[in-house]
């Protein structure tokens, strides 16, 4: 990724890009950021101390919403890339979470830069199914499955 390459979440309309996790337009959420890694999406994120569980670890809820607002920015652009087209292009996609499962694999470290990869494992219609893994240090301390579900279309009119 380079300073001027937009992420998967900068494409989302107005209206739609107020999401704690995800939202470009919300000023106390995380803002996550989401790119193309080759055939891999890769999201970087620094936790704040109050991200705490226990001292000197992230607590769980934190680590399942960057996997989750992750996996919907990938559902999109996996859309985007299945059809062909760039992400700037009408009709917009955007997803929202049907199903999230996430696997705790060791406890995750406060102070470091967290990696989520993602990975689509399956474009059917309205769906995608996408996989991820977040670490700290190299290490994975978490895994997920995110069923994302693409927003009707009127939705993309503001209400």
């Amino acid at each position: 990724m380079t300073a001027t390459e937009k992420s998967f979440q900068d494409f989302y309309p107005e209206h739609l890009a107020h999401c704690y996790g995800c939202g470009r337009l919300n000023a106390d959420g995380h803002q996550i950021k989401s790119y193309w890694d080759g055939d891999e999406s890769v999201c970087r994120f620094t936790p704040k101390p109050y991200h705490i569980a226990i001292p000197g670890y992230v607590y769980g809820g934190l680590i399942a919403s960057l996997i989750d607002c992750h996996g919907t920015g990938t559902a999109a652009a996996g859309a985007y890339r299945v059809e062909g087209r760039a992400m700037d292009t009408d009709p917009p996609r955007r997803f929202l979470t049907a199903s999230l499962k996430v696997d705790y694999l060791k406890p995750t470290p406060l102070g470091v830069e967290l990696e989520i990869r993602g990975q689509v494992k399956e474009v059917k219609g309205r769906k995608v199914t996408v996989a991820a893994q977040l670490s700290a240090g190299g290490e994975v301390c978490a895994t997920g499955e995110i069923v994302c579900v693409q927003v009707p279309e009127e939705w993309f009119y503001e209400r």
